[in-house]
């Protein structure tokens, strides 16, 4: 006997009824994934899909940082609905981001949920500059550069040139390590001497160097300069 269709469960176990009867929280990851799929493939529906989905990427974070093309290749996604996960792993981004315009950002563990989610979405280091205000409170990120990281893509003019620009009190350089791993390079760690001290030449103030990685366990999912006591 081959896999039910969505329709032909019982009602209390379908993915659309039961997130509308108890909320998202109620749901599986692979049932919402479905929701978004709507339909399957001829042996698996869209529920099964989305459970093959996460177990073919690894985890859900993994799958968020597929590409477009890697999520259309694979069997029951196709273009269409890759773009639309696409979309709803982004849409997951800003809501995030929405959610702390008003906090001060002053720990790493704010920057990961902040930008955590939608930088492991990437397949290469992203250097970026968290801007914030007097009272530490998010003005804008800037991306600097796209690629591996090291000293001349992280020149420190072209990382202080969007703080001069908006003229922010302080600034947060924030990459991420594809690879997941959060632990700093020497490149990493010379990158942030040099605008350590090009910061204070300048009068901004360097808050922290915060590389993200992906949550694993036994360990944090970034690594904090400040809190290592470099900055």
């Amino acid at each position: 006997m081959g896999t039910l269709k969505i329709h032909e469960l019982p009602e209390q176990e379908r993915p659309r009824e039961k997130l509308a009867a108890h909320g998202a929280a109620a749901l599986t990851d692979s049932e919402l994934i479905g929701i978004l799929l709507r339909t399957g493939i001829p042996g698996a529906n869209a529920v099964d899909v989305g459970r093959q989905l996460i177990a073919q990427f690894g985890s859900l974070a993994a799958l968020a940082r597929a590409s477009l093309a890697e999520l259309a290749k694979t069997k029951g996604v196709g273009r269409a609905k890759a773009v639309q996960l696409a979309a709803a792993f982004g849409l997951a981004s800003r809501l995030a981001r929405e959610a702390i315009a008003d906090t001060p950002l002053n720990t790493p563990a704010q920057i990961f949920d902040l930008l955590g989610a939608e930088m492991r979405q990437l397949g290469k280091e992203s250097l970026r500059v968290v801007l914030l205000d007097a009272k530490l409170r998010l003005l804008r990120v800037e991306q600097v550069s796209l690629g591996s990281l090291n000293e001349c893509l992280a020149h420190p003019r072209e990382i202080l040139r969007p703080a001069v620009l908006y003229n922010a009190f302080a600034f947060i350089l924030v990459h991420n390590h594809p690879s997941g791993d959060p632990m700093p390079s020497d490149p990493d760690r010379r990158v942030t001497i040099r605008m350590a001290e090009a910061a204070k030449m300048l009068q901004v103030q360097f808050f922290d160097h915060v590389i993200l990685g992906s949550p694993s366990p036994g360990r944090a999912p970034y690594f904090s300069f400040r809190e290592a006591g470099v900055i």
